[in-house]
């Protein structure tokens, strides 16, 4: 019987995990397409079977450069559970990046403004040292 309880917390707890680790991966693709979209990528879905061999050939969830004799650089972000590619140039690219960089800064100064926030809350007013000293 304790065994069996045993194995069923585990069971829990690894799911769980799962959805835990789950959550972070989908909120981390989300948060991507959403800057790809506003970078000005558009979506295409492979119709032809060049097309369907060069998306299969590409990770999931990672942008990657690619070069094409004739039409330039491109870079294309392959959206496994949708079944479509988000397919920009250069100067896309460019903009995605800088996207994603301010919003690293934008979180950074949250994070910071919030740990300081924290921090402060102890010290002022009545909750703080004064209100019990004098």
């Amino acid at each position: 019987m304790k065994s069996k309880i045993q194995n069923l917390t585990i069971v829990v707890l690894l799911a769980f995990g799962a959805m835990l680790f789950s959550g972070c991966a989908s909120t981390e693709h989300a948060n991507t397409v959403s800057l790809l979209t506003a970078a000005g990528f558009k979506t295409r879905t492979p119709t032809t079977a060049k097309q369907k061999e060069i998306y299969e050939s590409l990770p999931d969830q990672h942008v990657m450069r690619a070069t094409i004799q004739g039409k330039g650089v491109f870079y294309v972000y392959k959206d496994a559970a949708h079944g479509i590619a988000y397919v920009g140039r250069e100067a896309e690219y460019q903009r995605y990046t800088n996207l994603a960089v301010q919003q690293k800064i934008a979180q950074d100064y949250y994070m910071a403004a919030e740990m300081n926030r924290q921090a402060a809350w102890g010290w002022y007013g009545a909750w703080g040292p004064r209100g019990y000293w004098w």
